[in-house]
């Protein structure tokens, strides 16, 4: 057997490099690059192999370990989960601020691989700089963070490990069932250890992406009861991209007739002015999606893991009289909420479904009726997001900016947000025209990622203009990823709503009985009142930044951006109080039992009753 001799640092690198997919003109490398930020964990061994690899794996520099690694996630996300991005980080700080974003990663089902440095296998140095000690477990790092947030996880310590650990890795990350972040924790001294492996290593690898079949039992099934339905709705999630089947899912709401709604993962299955696209389901659903969901006797969930902001708290998948049935490549998900499962690919299942009913529509009343509702609720959203008339006075809503956002944006581009109450109004009122036109993060809700995710969505889509919306609480929490952009030339497009505080949050805590505390910077303790200079700080990064006074001034600022040749920032101020469209369904948020306060009493009572209209 013929053998090169490599570290297993460059072993992992060189292996990398050789795994491939199928691309539009042929294969290309599933991995795209590397992400790093170097440190005594990972700057030797890895740090060494990397520099070897040129533009082979090309390798990324971020500021901020979470930031790059939400960076790669939207990279994924953008690429419909056909390729990937490599982060790796020291041990210590650097690792365990990658563990965030493999929650959000893990709970998006998008694949990321983790090198974190470790520990010395050998513990020669035992313990090492930022090495966290568990005084009952040697066997224990800061990397086990990363255990309950990835669909596998290996620690190397052992260069031979890895001839089973990076094909295990790939496995998982190729695969659309178990599909997540991997983590590799890779020990510092293990990555410089020189190890004779087979040349056949390292030959290339084409990996292709499975596409199961649904049982025929469980497809009759569903067949069946598509047929005798009076009321049918689907609600189509991020697994409809994932599957490529949004053309798919057209035609059988086209023939059929049977009207769709749509969850923040699955905005953009159809074109937002397809005849059956009822717009956005649940808590920050369109009245119409909703309205089909209360009345629905059957609900068919595709690719969807019917999370509450999703099923209203469960009350829009449960009631008598309705069934509900879940296509999904995952078992998991497949049986949530008592759901009649079937397993199996989103597209394979619409086409197999769409020749078991041939002929068969749905009620024609019923979709009338629905037609009747989405006319309202399209007039309703063009009225909220309209540019306010001479004679509005005060500051413009969420609603409005986003209104502008749209009419200044390019049929193709892609608006980016993540968490807060932007995701909930953008839920509602963005219109998609292309696919792939609606990137967001709200399976974690993970504040920080606007920006950063706005850079990883730019180099996946380099042609596409990119929009990132995003509130000043966000940008706060994390913006140096603004600087990578430019650096890359990944041009972001971002307008920054700027309430003064966490305005989302602060309307639930009014929402809840609560007092005005801690949300908004007003009702925070302080000596001074900050007044952030956001456009001055997008400059410092080497952005262009403005601020402006009013939605004209925006819509002009927009153009101005789409116009330059790098990231732009535009900051407006905005009205914390809500700017709520209506549709939304009830969510559950608990309320305190007992309170001295009048409002928490009231808001308790309130909640109760909710409680038990669902019982």
């Amino acid at each position: 057997m013929s053998t090169i001799r490599l570290t297993a640092a460059q072993a992992t690198t060189r292996w990398l490099a050789a795994q491939m997919v199928e691309g539009d003109d042929g294969p290309v490398p599933f991995f795209a690059g590397v992400w790093a930020i170097f440190g005594h964990g990972n700057v030797a061994g890895l740090g060494e192999a990397l520099h070897g690899m040129g533009d082979v794996l090309p390798t990324y520099r971020a500021h901020n370990e979470q930031g790059m690694a939400h960076a790669a996630i939207a990279y994924a996300k953008a690429k419909g989960r056909r390729r990937a991005m490599v982060c790796t980080s020291s041990i210590g700080p650097g690792a365990t601020n990658m563990v965030t974003a493999a929650a959000l990663a893990h709970v998006n089902r998008l694949p990321v691989l983790f090198l974190p440095g470790d520990i010395f296998a050998s513990r020669r140095p035992d313990p090492v700089l930022q090495q966290v000690e568990d005084f009952g477990d040697g066997t224990v790092s800061a990397n086990d963070c990363f255990r309950p947030v990835s669909r596998y996880f290996d620690r190397i310590q052992r260069a031979e490990q890895l001839l089973d650990a990076l094909p295990r890795a790939m496995a998982v990350l190729t695969d659309p069932a178990d599909c997540g972040p991997v983590t590799l924790a890779f020990c510092q001294d293990t990555q410089t250890e020189a190890y004779d492996w087979p040349e056949s290593f390292f030959a290339p690898r084409l990996w292709h992406f499975r596409r199961v079949e649904p049982d025929p039992r469980e497809l009759a099934l569903l067949r069946d009861k598509l047929s005798k339905a009076k009321r049918p709705l689907i609600i189509a999630g991020g697994g409809v991209h994932y599957a490529q089947a949004g053309d798919t899912l057209a035609r059988f709401a086209s023939a059929t007739g049977m009207p769709v709604a749509e969850t923040q993962a699955g905005k953009g299955a159809l074109s937002w002015d397809h005849p059956a696209n009822l717009g956005a389901i649940g808590v920050t659903g369109s009245a119409a999606a909703n309205k089909a969901a209360a009345e629905a006797d059957l609900i068919v969930g595709i690719g969807t893991r019917l999370a509450d902001f999703t099923t209203g708290s469960r009350r829009l998948v449960h009631g008598t009289g309705r069934d509900l049935v879940q296509v999904n490549i995952t078992p998991f998900d497949a049986h949530k909420h008592g759901a009649e499962p079937v397993v199996g690919d989103a597209g394979r299942v619409l086409d197999l479904l769409a020749a078991g009913l041939s002929g068969w529509t749905a009620p024609r009343d019923w979709v009338a009726g629905l037609g009747t509702a989405l006319a309202d609720w399209h007039a309703n959203v063009d009225l909220v997001t309209a540019a306010p008339t001479t004679t509005t006075s005060g500051l413009p809503t969420d609603a409005q900016v986003i209104g502008a956002v749209q009419r200044s944006a390019a049929d193709d581009a892609i608006v980016v947000c993540a968490a807060g109450g932007l995701p909930g109004d953008l839920h509602k009122l963005w219109r998609v025209v292309r696919p792939g036109g609606y990137h967001m993060e709200y399976g974690y809700s993970c504040m920080g990622y606007e920006i950063a995710g706005g850079v990883g969505v730019a180099l996946a889509q380099p042609q596409r203009e990119v929009h990132v919306m995003v509130g000043d609480g966000s940008y706060l929490m994390m913006n140096s990823e603004l600087a990578v952009s430019i650096m890359l030339g990944a041009k972001l497009i971002v307008t920054l709503l700027d309430n003064r505080g966490f305005g989302c949050i602060n309307r639930l805590q009014a929402a809840t009985g609560g007092a005005p505390f801690n949300n908004l910077l007003a009702d925070a303790r302080h000596r001074t009142m900050p007044d952030t200079d956001f456009a001055a700080h997008a400059a410092s990064l080497g952005a262009r930044g403005e601020k402006v006074a009013s939605i004209a001034e925006l819509e002009a600022a927009l153009a101005r951006a789409r116009a330059a040749d790098r990231s732009s920032v535009i900051v407006i101020d905005t009205d914390p109080r809500p700017s709520d469209a209506g549709g939304g369904a009830w969510w559950d948020v608990a309320v305190p039992e007992t309170s001295s306060r009048e409002q928490v009493r009231q808001a308790r009572a309130a909640y109760e009753t909710k409680i038990n209209e669902g019982l």
